[in-house]
């Protein structure tokens, strides 16, 4: 079992140093959930299709991510508050090179 530490702001911008786990296939908006860092259904609303940009969040740290699909980048196209470190946290899964990663949750919409 490998875990990972990444940092998330959430809406009230209080951060949270969490271990996220490597080798269950979790995404950065399950993280979220798990931890209870934004009230219930008010975060991956779609369960994680990059349906609904609930789960929108900004990079902070110059961690590279996987390239986004063309469903994350047709959504983020329609989102509110989106910027040019916008992602969506369903579609960042948790990986060994993740180690550090910073994130901060989008205003809910």
């Amino acid at each position: 079992m490998s875990d990972i530490k990444i940092k998330i702001t959430d809406r009230e911008g209080v951060t949270h140093e969490v271990d996220a786990p490597t080798d269950m296939n979790m995404n950065l908006m399950e993280v979220v959930r798990s931890y209870e860092l934004a009230p219930e259904g008010t975060i991956g609303v779609c369960g994680g299709m990059a349906m609904c940009a609930s789960c929108q969040c900004y990079v902070k740290s110059d961690h590279v991510l996987p390239e986004m699909s063309d469903d994350e980048d047709a959504m983020l196209a329609e989102a509110f508050n989106v910027e040019d470190n916008s992602r969506l946290g369903c579609q960042i899964h948790m990986t060994e090179d993740l180690d550090g990663l910073e994130v901060e949750l989008a205003p809910e919409s």
